[in-house]
């Protein structure tokens, strides 16, 4: 089969190269999963540099969340299931090896390409506004990164939730793919005054919950209502911040982290309830993962959906799939 192979460290994703290695067996626990579609993320990039916390042994195929259909069954999953899941490695590549327990049946309201992209952002958005920042119907929510994987299912979830959403990017272009999935009003996070124009669309009361994988806490305090809730999920902008905690007192706000691959070690009760949400809120159609157009094709083709993501021009969930062409049926 044909798979990305790294064998040291890279400088980025141009570096990357496909090989062909022999088909995995799966144990007796496993599935062998035919790939259909890899949902690319961001720590793709630092994985391969070397730079991310995990540091898998040479070689290994990167890659951390895919969809696909079962070729060798195991546990619930017969010959012919569509699956999604995730490992820490071993997505970009035509067949992959998996324990049973870290798959999922795809939604039937779903295809692949959206299934791809469900395994880590909608879990870490659904435990982030309503296990942690507990999201109430009306309230004001700002999705910083809106327009990226956990951003959009941040807004659709909230929106799900009753919730009254301002949806904050780094660009004007993405207001639109933004307020098409529920987001009442949009701001553009670089521009100087974006923290008084949310306090003018909350009429001076501000927002109630702020939900930030971008690292924009200190400014978003300027912005926060009293009694808010500031979820850190990430630092897409390469720096971790230290907060003025003067302005946390002063205004009773919580801030709070949501680290949602932790729950299974730590708080294991909350995995199947979370999903079983999910899979519903996915059946009456109140999610529905964004996929970045264009879709790429082939695995020569992760490259150009990397270096996408880098540039921070996407929006949604960047798919590559390792078909060279799209299907004629």
């Amino acid at each position: 089969m044909r798979a990305i192979v790294v064998k040291n460290w890279v400088k980025g994703p141009a570096d990357l190269e496909v090989k062909d290695i022999p088909v995995p067996t799966p144990r007796d626990h496993e599935l062998l999963v035919r790939v259909d579609s890899v949902g690319a993320n961001f720590f793709d990039i630092l994985l391969i540099q070397g730079k991310y916390q995990i540091k898998p042994p040479f070689p290994f195929t990167p890659g951390a969340e895919f969809s696909g259909t079962v070729v060798r069954g195991s546990g619930p999953f017969k010959t012919g299931a569509r699956v999604f899941g995730s490992t820490p490695t071993g997505a970009y590549a035509e067949y992959i090896c998996v324990p049973h327990e870290q798959c999922f049946a795809i939604p039937s309201t779903l295809s692949f390409e959206q299934a791809a992209g469900l395994y880590i952002t909608y879990p870490t958005s659904f435990a982030g506004l309503v296990l942690r920042a507990r999201v109430q119907p009306n309230e004001w929510v700002l999705v910083h990164a809106a327009a990226g994987g956990v951003g959009l299912a941040a807004v659709q979830i909230a929106k799900a939730r009753g919730c009254r959403v301002i949806a904050a990017v780094g660009s004007q272009e993405k207001f639109n793919v933004c307020r098409a999935q529920g987001a009442m009003h949009c701001v553009n996070y670089r521009d100087e005054n974006w923290t008084q124009r949310v306090m003018e669309i909350t009429e001076g009361k501000g927002a109630n919950v702020v939900y930030d994988p971008v690292g924009l806490v200190e400014k978003s305090l300027k912005c926060t209502a009293w009694n808010g809730r500031i979820v850190v999920v990430g630092f897409a902008a390469g720096t971790i911040e230290k907060v003025a905690t003067n302005r946390v007192l002063l205004k009773n706000v919580a801030v709070m982290g949501v680290h949602w691959g932790a729950y299974a070690r730590n708080e294991p009760e909350q995995v199947p309830s979370v999903w079983r949400e999910l899979f519903d809120m996915a059946e009456r159609g109140h999610i529905v993962p964004v996929v970045y157009e264009p879709v790429f094709y082939g695995l020569d083709r992760t490259k150009d959906a990397l270096k996408a993501i880098s540039s921070r021009q996407t929006y949604g969930k960047v798919v590559v799939k390792p078909a060279e062409s799209p299907s004629k049926l």
